[in-house]
C-alpha cells in the first residue's frame, strides 16, 4: 500500500483526504488532485487513491480487525494510520451500504464528448527548445444533469499512467457486469 505517501500531508489534511476518498467509494464527489497541490506526482496520486479506496472497501467488506488495518498502514507514520482508521470506523456503515449496492461504485458522471490535441510546451525559450510533447485533453462530463468541461494537460509519462489506469478501470467495470 502507498501509506507512506500520506506523510506528505499534515494530519488534518490526511483526515480530510480520507473522508473524500470515502465519499468517492459511496458514490459522491471523490477527492481531486488539485485540492492537494503538488504533494504527489500523478502516478503517486493515482496509487494513493487506489490504495485507500481498496483499503476502505476491503476493511468493511471483509470485516478486517483494527490491528490488520493498522498493519497495512504501518508506513504512514505520524498518527496517520490511526487517523485513517478513525475515518474508516466513523463511516463504516456508510461504506457498508455502498458495498451492498454495487451501483454506487459507478459514478453519476458520464463522459459526453472528448477532444485532444498534441503540442509542444512553448512557455519560454528554454522550455520550447526541449521539445516536450504535451497532450491537452478536454472532457465534457455530465454530472447530476449538469454538463461541465474538464481540461487536462499531460506529458508523456502522465499520459501512460492515465492510459494504464483507464485500462484497469475498464477491467473492473467488465468484472461488475
Amino acid at each position: 500500500m502507498a501509506a507512506a505517501l500520506l506523510g506528505a500531508l499534515p494530519l488534518p489534511d490526511c483526515v480530510k483526504l480520507c473522508h473524500r476518498v470515502v465519499d468517492g467509494v459511496c458514490g459522491q464527489q471523490p477527492p481531486r488532485r488539485d485540492d492537494y497541490g503538488s504533494a504527489w506526482t500523478l502516478h503517486q496520486w493515482l496509487e494513493l487513491l487506489d490504495s485507500l479506496t481498496t483499503l476502505f472497501r476491503e476493511a468493511v467488506g471483509n470485516k478486517l480487525s483494527d490491528e490488520t488495518v493498522l498493519a497495512r498502514l504501518c508506513d504512514a507514520g505520524g498518527g496517520r494510520g490511526e487517523a485513517v482508521l478513525g475515518v474508516l470506523r466513523g463511516r463504516q456503515e456508510e461504506i457498508h451500504r455502498a458495498l451492498r449496492d454495487r451501483t454506487h461504485f459507478i459514478s453519476a458522471a458520464t463522459l459526453q464528448d472528448f477532444d485532444w490535441q498534441l503540442g509542444l510546451a512553448l512557455s519560454s525559450d528554454k522550455i520550447s527548445s526541449l521539445h516536450s510533447p504535451l497532450l491537452s485533453l478536454s472532457l465534457d462530463v455530465k454530472e447530476n444533469g449538469v454538463l461541465r468541461s474538464v481540461d487536462v494537460e499531460m506529458n508523456k509519462e502522465e499520459l501512460a499512467v492515465l492510459i494504464s489506469s483507464l485500462e484497469a478501470a475498464n477491467k473492473v467495470v467488465l468484472q461488475l457486469k
